[in-house]
């Protein structure tokens, strides 16, 4: 799986479906690295004040990876959605 994200909502749907397809309940996902189910709720929903830490364990216990790379072109609406 190769998605990309450019907000934190997007980021949010990407973990959601990767614990879905693993059969993973939030509460589960949250138990493999000592997280709160609230804290994966949190996540999910793109709030902004999650943890970069936080993130990182929850892509560890999903076995994903983080890849950034250079913007192809930056379009109107990305720009908006920084706003």
């Amino acid at each position: 799986m190769q998605t990309t994200a450019r907000n934190a909502a997007q980021i949010g749907a990407i973990i959601r479906r990767a614990r879905r397809a693993r059969r993973l309940s939030q509460m589960g996902l949250g138990g493999k690295i000592g997280l709160r189910q609230a804290t994966i709720s949190k996540l999910e929903k793109g709030e902004p004040a999650t943890q970069l830490s936080t993130l990182l364990d929850v892509l560890t216990a999903l076995n994903l990876d983080l890849v950034i790379t250079e913007r192809k072109r930056t379009s109107k609406e990305d720009l908006e959605d920084l706003f």
